[in-house]
């Protein structure tokens, strides 16, 4: 993974993190149902983004690699998991 990739993935995912521990103290404090929701929308977004960015690199440098390395059936396979993953 590219190095300002890995950062801003790092970055995305600190966010998520204290964002999901704002989620659970508004529910031990027993906030408005629609105030959580809407922060648990806020972290779907944000998990969505990083793990476009994680795609993203891993087409740019992964999946380059492997077919010039002749693993092509190995790639496909792998980006054949992760759409059906995806598409759950």
């Amino acid at each position: 993974m590219a190095t300002d990739a890995k950062a801003d993935t790092l970055k995305r995912l600190s966010y998520i993190e204290g964002h999901l521990s704002g989620i659970r103290r508004m529910l031990e404090e027993d906030k408005y149902c629609v105030d959580i929701l809407k922060q648990t929308y806020a972290v779907r977004r944000a998990i969505e983004k990083m793990e476009s960015i994680l795609l993203e690199g891993h087409l740019h440098t992964c999946v380059v690699e492997g077919i010039k390395d002749g693993r092509e059936d190995q790639v496909v396979g792998e980006l054949t998991e992760l759409y059906l993953l995806a598409n759950r």
